[in-house]
């Protein structure tokens, strides 16, 4: 297939609201998924859940095997210029996951139109069960089957890459406020011949994907994140036979994608980025749990003593259809919703979007691009102007293309989902021009959002959860 080829066919499976499967047919595939899937998740203390345990000498909360990953102390220092020395401004919990796992899907092409193999898969600590899912996710414990269990359906073929076309290869990050540096790599193949067909997969256009979007929790993170990845500012134009089934927002989003990217806007982005990493003097350590000052950590937990954003629960997990079935498990659980905004507006017949750097405690290299507004529960920060304009806007409803309850990774977050705004501006406020902006803020056009995605860890999980529900269907 050549690269006109397979971009039209990715175009046309953007507008198709209808593929190989209808969506009637794919809803009520999902619904029967859940009735038929026994789930049970009850918390528990950590002496029930074994292999898991804490492990006083180096003070971590780890499984026997020492494989997976593992809970520590992280602190964060800054350096004072004038003294040189190190004062702590922040300690928590991080999961330590020194390894890169597998978020792929398969792409194969029915009738011009290509067609996403995505999951039903269900997670610990889903809100709603089944979440529509990659082909396959698996970490390296996973694909190397250190669980003792089947390996994961489909890895082979992310595996074996080299055999078909590759869409997307690239290792990106997760949530920097939760990991330390992890990461996983985000992949989409497409292949001619036949691929079998388990009862958890299904055939679904693009189209069909981001309508599920617009329901709450339906898609998982990880579908969302690989999705962000698709290369549109790389491809031809879109196909003029589909411009019909466009809205007016969708024909400038698709329009957007394919304008002439901008060496200025590039050069302002990594200026941003790069002048961070430069001049920024703060470090971090890992530290055993039991050094963390404001935190307590007893049988059933670690809590912070008075508010933070989230805790870790034990839980005792059983999921039929799973490579192993029953197991045990720490996860993160979150004190409330947060809130991801992205606020964009048309400039010149290309649109637009605010973006901001954002340092986050786990980051794998300081600092990445974000949304406008990346506030998590129980934030205690003094809004700035640009977050007290997006929060009026999101009261009022004013200007809302989407908004959506989505769901963090299930398999080390309990029941967290968050509201995910995108915020469509009919003109700049003089108060948002770059000029008036505050130090961090930045706009960019969507061409070069779309390439900064080709590099890894300069755009971060919530912007790129974000950037996939643009979808340019009508209705």
């Amino acid at each position: 297939m050549t690269n006109n080829d397979l971009s039209q066919s990715f175009w046309r499976s953007w507008a198709a609201g209808e593929g190989v499967n209808s969506f009637e047919s794919l809803s009520l595939w999902i619904s029967e998924q859940n009735r038929n899937t026994p789930v049970a998740v009850r918390r528990i203390s950590l002496d029930k859940c074994a292999p898991w345990h804490f492990n006083s000498a180096v003070g971590r909360i780890e499984n026997e095997s020492q494989s997976f990953f593992q809970i520590a102390g992280l602190r964060m220092y800054r350096k004072d210029i004038v003294s040189g020395k190190f004062d702590p401004i922040v300690e928590q919990p991080i999961i330590i996951q020194d390894e890169i796992g597998f978020l792929g899907i398969i792409c194969k092409e029915f009738d011009g139109v290509m067609h996403f193999l995505m999951q039903a898969k269900i997670e610990p600590g889903n809100v709603n069960k089944v979440q529509i899912s990659p082909t396959t996710q698996a970490t390296r414990s996973n694909f190397m089957r250190l669980h003792g269990g089947k390996q994961p359906s489909y890895v082979e073929y992310f595996m074996h890459s080299e055999r078909y076309d590759v869409v997307v290869d690239q290792i990106q990050s997760e949530q920097s406020s939760r990991f330390l540096g992890k990461r996983n790599r985000n992949m989409i193949i497409v292949v001619n011949g036949e691929v079998p067909l388990r009862p958890t997969h299904q055939w679904m256009t693009l189209g069909q994907i981001m309508h599920m979007m617009e329901y709450d929790n339906l898609v998982n993170m990880d579908a969302r994140t690989v999705i962000s990845c698709l290369p549109w500012s790389f491809w031809q134009k879109m196909p003029k036979d589909i411009d019909d089934k466009l809205s007016p927002w969708g024909r400038l989003v698709a329009n957007s994608y394919s304008a002439s990217l901008s060496v200025r806007n590039l050069n302002a982005a990594y200026r941003l980025l790069n002048d961070y990493k430069t001049f920024d003097t703060t470090t971090r350590e890992v530290v055993p749990l039991t050094d963390l000052t404001d935190w307590v950590i007893d049988s059933y937990g670690i809590r912070h003593r008075q508010s933070y954003p989230f805790k870790v629960i034990y839980c005792d997990i059983y999921i039929e259809g799973r490579e192993v079935r029953h197991w045990t498990q720490p996860l993160f659980e979150a004190s409330g919703q947060a809130l991801f905004a992205l606020a964009g507006c048309e400039f010149k017949g290309v649109a637009r979007f605010l973006v901001h750097i954002n340092p986050e405690i786990g980051c794998f290299d300081k600092v990445e691009f974000a949304p406008t507004v990346q506030l998590e529960a129980l934030a205690s920060h003094e809004p700035d102007l640009v977050e007290s304009f997006v929060l009026e806007r999101v009261a009022d409803g004013k200007g809302l293309v989407s908004d959506v309850l989505l769901s963090e990774e299930g398999g080390r977050f309990y029941c967290e989902q968050n509201r995910n705004v995108i915020l469509w501006l009919d003109e700049c406020p003089s108060a948002l021009t770059q000029d008036a902006l505050p130090e961090g803020y930045l706009w960019l056009d969507l061409a070069t959002l779309n390439l900064l995605l080709r590099a890894g860890n300069v755009v971060n999980i919530q912007l790129r959860n974000l950037l996939s529900l643009l979808r340019v269907r009508k209705g």
